[in-house]
């Protein structure tokens, strides 16, 4: 029996799992160097908050346990905005990298059915992918942000050089799903400012899609100009995606409304409870921005929370979470099972069985992690309740960043254990889907079949 890991995993996923780690230490020195922080006793930064603040900037988390806008100078914002950019970039583009590869190394009957979904793997896919990965970033960071910036400049009337730097600073962690703010309690000044909001929602649902959607509606678009719309269907992947993300965006906004409409939402014009519940659903599939104090919240908002966190956003993209095509993978899987058919199918395409182990292998390492995660934080520090523990484990592993308020009074091995979870949850599903795809474990025998009890 062959156990090793062929070159597919070796290359991308264990790349991926170096680069981050790489980029977290490097964030650490720097944000260590008397040049990044503030205040009247100029000198090295404590190591801990460097570690934590370069973690949750790389794995584009957003937790905090020292206030961005004023323990960091201009150079250190900027080496967590370079942060945030690097991991944006890193994980779309290895992530993307992993998965042209993998298919690359698949048969030609596959190469073929992705073929047919309008995904064929040409010898310049990897290169044309790269490139539209970093102009669509690019592109959509640069309109955000002089949206936003203009609105400060104009409205709240910041100079010209501070309204570009916070609508630059806020358009990339947005776009990143990183939900880092210059603002000491983050987006709340703005609760009441639908131009802000919105561009910033906009982007992180952008960021949160994934390229390889992206890259499809683009070239649908493109077909479309030379009239040949029909000639290629959406993948499968970017018809889940689409689909699972407008539910979720909608379920989410109609959930906090309904549950917050009297709680942190009360006080509010209609308008604005509209406004903050879209925000506040939105927000949670791994951006990490609040418009709202979440200490405040229902214990039912927060385990809803919970759940949106846990699912995240689209395969490929900035988003965290187990993903939005895993979820709907064992769903179907489900119906398969309680309708009594022997294959899964989505959207009249059957699924390989592969798929559906792998995604509730990713699943259920996801839960694990969050379960020792709880765990150990409920040990170190039990002072705090059950609900805003989980919470801010749930936020660490979905890379999402929201809070109950509790991070920065965490002790110090339980935020040490929160960078290995946000690390976790940044590079593990990429990393662990890559080598379940690619590992190869050959057996020249088969055991006896035989079926235990079942629940």
């Amino acid at each position: 029996m062959d156990n090793t890991l062929s070159p597919a995993f070796c290359g991308p996923a264990r790349l991926t799992a170096a680069v981050f780690l790489g980029l977290i230490l490097a964030g650490t020195l720097l944000l260590m160097m008397p040049f990044s922080t503030a205040g009247p006793q100029p000198g090295w930064a404590p190591f801990l908050p460097s570690l934590f603040t370069a973690t949750s900037a790389v794995s584009l988390t957003g937790l905090i346990v020292v206030d961005t806008g004023t323990y960091w100078t201009p150079v250190g914002q900027a080496i967590i905005l370079a942060l945030i950019q690097l991991g944006g970039l890193g994980i779309m583009s290895l992530a993307s990298l992993s998965g042209l590869l993998i298919t690359g190394r698949i048969s030609f009957k596959a190469r073929k059915t992705g073929a047919a979904e309008g995904r064929p793997v040409t010898s310049g896919g990897i290169k044309h992918a790269l490139i539209f990965t970093v102009a669509f970033t690019l592109l959509t960071e640069a309109v955000v942000a002089v949206v936003v910036a203009l609105r400060l400049m104009v409205h709240y009337g910041h100079p010209p050089a501070r309204a570009a730097w916070e609508g630059v600073f806020h358009a990339v962690s947005a776009f990143n799903n990183a939900g880092f703010s210059t603002n000491s309690d983050n987006l709340v000044p703005f609760a009441a400012d639908a131009w802000i909001l919105l561009p910033l929602a906009a982007a992180l649902i952008s960021g949160g899609l994934g390229f390889p959607v992206w890259a499809e509606l683009t070239r649908r678009l493109r077909l479309r100009r030379l009239g040949k719309a029909q000639a290629h269907r959406f993948s499968i992947t970017a018809r889940i995606t689409l689909a699972a993300t407008a539910f979720l965006v909608v379920a989410g906004t109609v959930f906090v409304a309904l549950v917050e409409w009297n709680g942190f939402l009360g006080g509010m014009p209609v308008w604005q409870k509209l406004l903050n519940a879209f925000f506040a659903g939105v927000s949670p599939r791994t951006a990490g921005f609040n418009a709202v104090n979440y200490a405040d919240a229902h214990p039912i908002t927060l385990m809803g929370t919970d759940i949106l966190m846990f699912i995240g956003g689209g395969s490929a993209g900035t988003a965290g979470g187990v993903k939005v095509t895993t979820v709907c993978v064992l769903l179907a899987a489900m119906a398969a099972e309680f309708l009594g058919r022997e294959d899964t199918s989505i959207g009249h395409r059957t699924l390989p069985r592969s798929a559906t182990r792998q995604a509730l292998a990713l699943t259920f390492a996801g839960v694990v992690v969050v379960t020792a995660g709880v765990g150990a934080l409920r040990l170190f520090d039990p002072e705090f309740t059950g609900d805003q523990v989980s919470f801010e484990v749930m936020s660490a592993f979905a890379t999402v960043g929201l809070s109950t308020g509790i991070t920065a009074d965490l002790s110090a091995p339980s935020q040490i254990i929160l960078c290995l979870i946000m690390y976790l949850g940044r590079v593990g599903p990429t990393t662990l889907i890559a080598a379940l795809a690619a590992r190869a474990v050959s057996r020249r025998f088969r055991y006896p079949e035989e079926r235990p009890f079942i629940g």
